[in-house]
């Protein structure tokens, strides 16, 4: 595929995301890799998961050898609109309630610890004293 390269948008790439059809984005390319499903090694599972976005870094983690890179050359099928790709979305925690130590209830928690083991203990000792045989 040399200078008549076609040119994908994003949407119609990401409609292509079954077994028996489906294309990944890579560094910018967009390979149809339905042909090669049975014969990956990490199974179909794997390419199925990198389709509907950029899988460059999937591809990329996984550490492919320079043979499998060799080899994407017989699935490009043309290049992908790099402006009609999402955005990454970094992943945001969800917020957090703030610590207040000044809370009451934190002075209520920590009474009723101190309390509550006294309170095993003289009930234990109330039972022992009137179950005590004479």
């Amino acid at each position: 595929m040399a200078g008549d390269s076609k040119v994908y948008h994003f949407d119609e790439v990401s409609k292509h995301n079954a077994t028996k059809d489906c294309w990944l984005i890579i560094n910018g390319k967009v390979y149809d890799v339905t042909p090669f499903m049975d014969e990956h090694p990490g199974g179909d599972e794997v390419l199925l998961a990198a389709t509907g976005k950029d899988a460059t870094n999937d591809f990329e983690d996984v550490g492919h050898s320079n043979s499998a890179r060799e080899m994407m050359d017989k699935y490009l099928i043309g290049d992908i609109d790099a402006s009609s790709v999402p955005a990454k979305r970094s992943y945001v925690p969800p917020q957090q309630p703030s610590y207040n130590p000044d809370k009451s209830s934190d002075f209520i928690i920590k009474i009723l610890q101190f309390l509550v083991p006294i309170m095993i203990l003289g009930l234990a000792f109330a039972v022992r004293h009137f179950t005590k045989a004479e």
